[in-house]
């Protein structure tokens, strides 16, 4: 599963400079793929959809912080736990059970990331 923050988020940001992919923004602040990744130019999904990984995309929250789950590998591959739930003072870092993934999928997310 990937890591979603809850309306419980008191907006310390202490979780955004932990995440190995860029993948937590502040509350408004639009996101990149190509933020922290090595993704840049045109990015193919595979299914039809391509986008251009420099685009900014509309923030997923405006309350709060949130993380994008398409860049989101629960640190898989980098630290043993989710950095953010490490370091949220009030656990609202939790796991998104909308999203869904195995370890082997989220390895594979890194290394799509991070041209590995």
């Amino acid at each position: 599963m990937a890591i979603k923050i809850t309306d419980e988020c008191i907006n310390c940001g202490a979780c955004e400079p932990e995440c190995p992919n860029n993948a937590i923004y502040d509350a408004g602040v639009s996101w990149k793929f190509s933020d922290g990744t090595a993704l840049d130019g045109v990015i193919d999904f595979g299914d039809g959809v391509t986008l251009d990984a420099n685009a900014p995309q509309e923030a997923i929250s405006n309350e709060v912080y949130y993380i994008v789950s398409d860049k989101c590998t629960e640190c898989v591959g980098f630290h043993d736990e989710p950095q953010c739930a490490a370091v949220c003072p009030v656990d609202c870092c939790v796991e998104d059970e909308e999203v869904v993934e195995t370890e082997e999928e989220l390895l594979a997310k890194k290394a799509w990331l991070h041209a590995e």
